[in-house]
């Protein structure tokens, strides 16, 4: 799934995410303090089944990681902590950064990480080492982070333009954006096809025009940022009566809309369960969502490293957005693990 909007984060075990092979197995917001990061084994702080919490300890959680005194020999490339946030899309691309690096020499774990506020920071103080992201997303995270609000849009839907201002943005924090991919998806909103029919509905301007008043199933700062919240109010003139906090595009999500708890919920473009749970997506007519390409970002520790750069870059002409879709279906509708849907995507692609 996309993500452009991460919050909070469930409860996983080491053992449903740990990666294979590794060395012991979705942006609009002022940046929050530098987080700490919790020990290997340590729970998160929500449960996505409530809705997100306020954070109560650490916003960056292992799992699949090594422990003190591993066996896992200690190789030339360096060890690589890799950030995932807590949806589908995020943990299969971590597994398949994490198997390429493996492949490079590094050793690696993942963390669990949430916001963009906590990632970015995490980024640069060397607590994470690369993390999955979206180009325009992150590049206008940086923009508007330096800039202000209001800061002109600099990102494209030219992946090569952007990546060229992403890193005149990343490169002051010690950060790099590698190759972006051929895969992008973009945020979407989709209402019950019954919805639809009821309110003969085919696009946001439609559900703008209609006068509804809509109950939201999105991310809780979903809000407070100009491609989500300020996108349906803003663009689209749609009144929002409530948001009903859940994680981008989760089952929990698409489940409300589907009981009627809730009205729309915002869901990734490729996401490929959305007829199981009799949905669809609203389309963006007034072009508001950009193509947002799959980009690698690496932390201050390893923005120079040219090794792992070519390591991970090698996934950017191979995956596509279709091949996307059909990795997130494999780990939401097929219920595989991550790890698994990554080793065997690399090995069809003859990367591994």
């Amino acid at each position: 799934m996309a993500r452009r909007f991460l919050v909070g984060f469930t409860a996983v075990t080491a053992a449903a995410l740990a990666v294979a092979g590794c060395s012991s197995s979705s942006p609009k917001s002022a940046s929050s303090p530098s987080p700490s990061i919790s020990s290997p084994g340590s729970s998160p702080t929500s449960d996505s089944s409530a809705g997100p919490a306020s954070p109560s300890g650490s916003d960056l959680v292992s799992f699949g990681a090594s422990s003190p005194g591993s066996s896992a020999p200690v190789t030339a490339g360096g060890h690589l902590v890799i950030g995932a946030a807590d949806f589908s899309e995020s943990e299969v691309l971590a597994n398949l950064y994490a198997l390429l690096a493996k492949k490079a020499g590094y050793t690696t774990e993942i963390k669990t990480v949430t916001t963009r506020e906590i990632y970015e920071p995490a980024l640069q103080d060397g607590q994470i080492d690369i993390v999955p992201d979206y180009a325009a997303t992150f590049t206008e995270y940086l923009n508007d982070k330096k800039n202000g609000a209001n800061a002109t849009v600099v990102a494209t839907t030219d992946k090569d333009t952007t990546l060229v201002q992403l890193n005149k943005l990343a490169s002051p924090l010690g950060l790099k954006a590698l190759e972006p991919s051929n895969a992008a998806d973009e945020n979407a909103f989709a209402v019950t096809t019954t919805y639809a029919k009821a309110h003969n509905l085919t696009t946001l301007s439609d559900l703008g025009k209609s006068g509804l008043s809509i109950k939201l199933a999105a991310p809780a700062e979903c809000k407070s940022r100009p491609f989500c919240g300020g996108a349906l109010t803003t663009n689209y003139g749609i009144k929002i009566s409530q948001y009903d906090p859940f994680d981008f595009d989760s089952v929990p999500a698409k489940q409300a809309v589907k009981t009627g708890k809730d009205d729309v919920v915002e869901v990734a473009t490729d996401d490929g369960a959305l007829s199981d749970y009799n949905l669809v997506i609203l389309q963006d007519d007034k072009h508001v969502q950009l193509a947002d390409n799959l980009v690698p970002i690496v932390g201050k520790k390893y923005a120079n490293d040219a090794t792992l750069a070519a390591a991970i870059n090698a996934l950017a002409p191979i995956l596509t957005s279709a091949d996307l879709g059909m990795l997130d279906n494999d780990v939401d509708a097929n219920k595989e693990l991550p790890s698994a849907v990554a080793k065997t995507y690399l090995t069809s692609k003859d990367l591994l």
